[in-house]
């Protein structure tokens, strides 16, 4: 699945296709996407495909092609402090991009069939948290994953505002499913060869909308051959959040607004001067003729008298536009990390300020 955009350089690159492919329509969507390197979710041999817009599997590993991506994060509308279940996790790098945007207050769950796979998405998800700098421009909504069919989630479980399924959904599933939103809430699944947004609009109303044509594996069934028995999964509990926790997230939300308001004086408005592009050349071809004689082929060109003229006026603007261009070519300086600047500069013992950051690698 995929193809829709071509291939990026990097991250960034990437992004800017879907962008401008319309997959990525929002702001708080495209910030997510900037923040997590898709790259760091694939094995350190195929990374190479990391920005291409194709889905990747590896063994029990898999990632849906970034178009897929952009359409279920800007289907799902979400918004901070709402509640999350994926259905499929995965290597969690949709549960992650998710959790930038809930917040700290939030709810991230995930239930994923293979238990090498949890495994592998909670070394991607300390690997973000523990060594991103873009972990700190956020406050985030860590996810939580269990091991199980998302077939079989215990019937007492509580409801979500937003819930994606990554497999192909049969008919018969489709209630089952809906029934895991609350009221209002946003359901995104494939089915019946479709991306799907389901709304519930009241306790037994929906609104459906057919997203784009995909291409799924279908949800693998419960298979109750050994025991007879169904084996229900059980989702995290929604706990309370640590007094502790709140005091991080308080006094890291307030350092954040000093260094924008800091930010803002040093450049008025807050605008900096606008990005200097290089103006793509135009360049004159020769213009050249093909004659076809019996069997034979001869080719001739036709020579312009401005040709020669035109092709050093090419070189001389070419290079001054190398010259013009030099400056804005060089590589920027590494991003700063104004919060941990912060935070280790403030008067406070060691152990307070590394809690205060996360206990992250540098």
């Amino acid at each position: 699945m995929g193809g829709a955009v071509s291939a990026g350089e990097d991250n960034d690159e990437l992004i800017d296709n879907l962008k401008e492919a319309q997959y990525i329509r929002t702001e708080l969507v495209e910030q997510a996407f900037r923040a997590i390197d898709r790259a760091d979710y694939y094995l350190e041999e195929f990374k190479d495909n990391a920005y291409k817009d194709l889905a990747w599997k590896h063994g029990n590993i898999h990632l849906s092609a970034p178009c897929i991506y952009s359409e279920v994060m800007e289907a799902l509308d979400l918004q901070p402090g709402l509640s999350f279940l994926n259905l499929g996790s995965g290597t969690g790098y949709l549960s992650s991009m998710v959790g930038l945007i809930l917040g700290p207050f939030g709810v991230n769950h995930g239930v994923e069939l293979h238990s090498d796979v949890i495994e592998y998405a909670k070394q991607k998800l300390d690997f973000f948290i523990k060594t991103s700098d873009s972990f700190d421009k956020f406050e985030f909504c860590e996810p939580s994953f269990v091991t199980g069919n998302c077939l079989e989630i215990s019937p007492d479980c509580t409801q979500y505002d937003r819930v994606y399924c990554g497999a192909g959904v049969q008919k018969e599933h489709e209630d089952y499913m809906k029934n895991l939103l609350k009221v209002g809430g946003i359901l995104v699944m494939p089915l019946e060869e479709k991306l799907t947004k389901i709304t519930r609009t009241g306790p037994s109303a929906w609104e459906t909308k057919k997203i784009l044509a995909v291409s799924f594996a279908p949800l693998v069934q419960p298979n109750h051959a050994d025991s007879g028995k169904s084996r229900l999964v059980h989702l995290p509990p929604v706990a309370v959040r640590s007094l502790q926790d709140l005091a991080r997230i308080a006094i890291r939300g307030t350092i954040k607004k000093i260094i924008h308001q800091e930010t803002m004086s040093k450049n008025g408005n807050g605008l900096k001067n606008p990005p200097k592009f290089k103006r793509r050349r135009v360049r004159h071809r020769r213009m050249e003729t093909i004659v076809f004689l019996d069997k034979e082929v001869f080719a001739s060109r036709i020579s312009n008298p401005s040709d020669d003229n035109n092709n050093s006026e090419d070189i001389d603007d070419e290079r001054r536009e190398e010259e013009e261009t030099k400056p804005c070519e060089l590589k920027p300086d590494p991003p700063v990390n104004f919060l941990r600047e912060k935070v280790l500069s403030l008067p406070l013992p060691d152990p307070l300020k590394y809690y205060l950051l996360y206990y992250r690698e540098k």
